[in-house]
């Protein structure tokens, strides 16, 4: 794969991507976004030389597949978006299927969640695992997923085109915004700030996904034979809430009480398992390098010594 646009090219995620691409360097790059100027000062502060344009101006240019990571990152913007998550999800999505019908040969990526499957997780997903939505007492919390969902049923109605959607659960890198309202955000301003986290008793299990390994299964989707299919993402190994506590509290000296009171934001709903069983992904050669916890410790290694970008 020699040339792939992104959608949402100013994304965190995207960017991790980009880094990667860039150092591979066997692919070429097309960067759309809302804000051109912002987009290529970031290139420039990265020494990275990609092309960027606003998103009126995708699909002028040739490309073998296109990446499409417009949404949201953040839980609490999340809930603030309410129900116009709708309306983004469907906007860029058809922005890419339009441009696919046209040209049928292309690869078509997209940016799905573990939401995709609802909102309880009392039991980790797997390949059996049912989508659950309360649809007749719907609430805010389950804008997302729905968004998620229903754009992963459209592409199965296009069983002829290249499309894969990508289930991220968690996703960790040393670029991650410390202000966005993520549980493992919250324990990096604790260290950093020299607070107490405060954090509710009870079961929680996350599996993050490095950004080596997340750039490992695009390139394996990309080099792969073209399907129309949807992917659970995973690391080597999830955690679960008390390991990585212990763990943090060992490597940065993080200090946390186990209260009745969280300040969390669950945007999305609680979920005590949220990760996934389903291993199809290393049918494409996807072999995870990093566990959860070694993955979080390496990359809050690099941000509590001052030296992230």
């Amino acid at each position: 794969m020699k040339r792939v646009a992104i959608l949402g090219a100013s994304s965190q995620i995207a960017r991790d991507l980009i880094r990667s691409f860039a150092r591979q360097g066997r692919t070429e790059a097309l960067l759309y976004v809302r804000d051109v100027a912002a987009m290529r000062r970031w290139l420039a502060d990265n020494f990275i030389h990609y092309p960027v344009a606003p998103y009126e101006e995708y699909g002028r240019a040739p490309h073998e597949a296109v990446l499409n990571f417009v949404g949201v990152g953040d839980p609490q913007r999340a809930a603030q978006m309410g129900g116009a998550i709708f309306g983004v999800t469907q906007q860029f999505d058809d922005l890419a299927l339009e441009q696919l019908q046209r040209h049928p040969e292309r690869r078509y990526i997209f940016l799905s969640s573990g939401a995709a499957y609802g909102s309880t997780f009392l039991q980790p997903a797997g390949p059996d695992t049912h989508a659950s939505i309360a649809i007749n007492a719907l609430t805010p919390q389950e804008y997302y997923s729905v968004a998620k969902l229903h754009a992963e049923c459209k592409h199965r109605a296009h069983r002829q085109l290249a499309i894969t959607d990508l289930r991220v659960f968690n996703y960790f890198s040393h670029t991650q915004d410390l202000n966005a309202r993520f549980f493992i955000t919250d324990v990096l301003r604790a260290v950093r700030d020299g607070t107490v986290l405060q954090t509710a008793p009870g079961t929680m299990v996350r599996d993050y996904l490095h950004p080596e390994d997340f750039h490992q299964l695009v390139d394996c989707v990309l080099r792969a034979p073209p399907a129309n299919c949807a992917l659970d993402c995973y690391s080597g190994a999830p955690v679960d809430k008390l390991a990585l506590l212990a763990a943090m509290e060992q490597r940065h000296g993080l200090r946390y009480a186990v209260s009745g009171e969280t300040v969390a934001v669950n945007a999305t709903g609680a979920k005590p398992h949220y990760y996934s069983l389903n291993r199809q992904a290393a049918e494409l050669g996807y072999q995870p390098a990093y566990t959860s916890l070694d993955g979080i410790l390496a990359e809050s290694a690099i941000i509590l010594s001052g030296t992230a970008t």
